[in-house]
């Protein structure tokens, strides 16, 4: 790896022991979640460009598409302007962990309406989503400095897998910045009941 290039992203599980204690949180007043129509691709794109995600298209999106679910891309609607503001997928995994799973993916939020915890909304929808369709296991990726995103998943549930030997001290950095309890060898019990399921 040269000094150019980034570090591997972070990964987070979906742990086993909470395969009956699904996420929740509450739609705040004046949103409305509901899933993708057609037409939605332009708003979609506009909210991950001013989230910091430029450059996405119909070309960038098309290799999405059939890794979602059906009824797996769910949107938070902003009721006063009917804008999209918010939105995330339950994918189809390729092989993750030697089999076929699910991923939480492109969690976006309008940074006009942060604050609300509309992340955590459709974050929840579609691990509610895939948790339905029997996918296993579920897991996400991010990256290291989205604090706010880290959150939300820490407090949904999910768990730093510590997947490669740097993990543990990036881990115990976020957790610090987001005082976040650091128990690795919670994270470590939670991957091996994920492996032996």
């Amino acid at each position: 790896m040269t000094n150019a290039d980034p570090p591997p992203q972070l990964h987070m599980i979906w742990p086993q022991r909470r395969l009956d204690a699904p996420p929740d949180a509450p739609l705040p007043a004046g949103y409305t979640l509901r899933t993708y129509r057609p037409g939605d691709e332009a708003p979609f794109f506009q909210i991950m460009a001013r989230a910091g995600w430029p450059g996405w298209d119909e070309a960038r999106l098309q290799p999405w598409l059939p890794r979602i679910l059906p009824h797996g891309w769910f949107l938070v609607v902003h009721e006063a302007t009917d804008a999209i503001v918010a939105s995330a997928m339950a994918l189809r995994d390729e092989r993750e962990f030697g089999s076929q799973g699910g991923e939480l993916g492109w969690v976006v939020c309008d940074p006009e309406h942060q604050g609300k915890r509309l992340g955590a909304v459709v974050s929840t929808a579609a691990t509610l989503r895939l948790l339905a369709e029997g996918c296993r296991p579920i897991h996400l990726y991010t990256e290291e400095w989205r604090f706010a995103a880290l959150r939300t998943y820490l407090r949904l549930g999910y768990v730093p897998f510590l997947y490669t030997p740097d993990m543990l001290e990036r881990w115990r950095i976020v957790c610090t910045a987001v005082r976040w309890p650091f128990t690795p060898e919670v994270w470590e019990a939670d991957f091996e009941s994920l492996q032996s399921s």
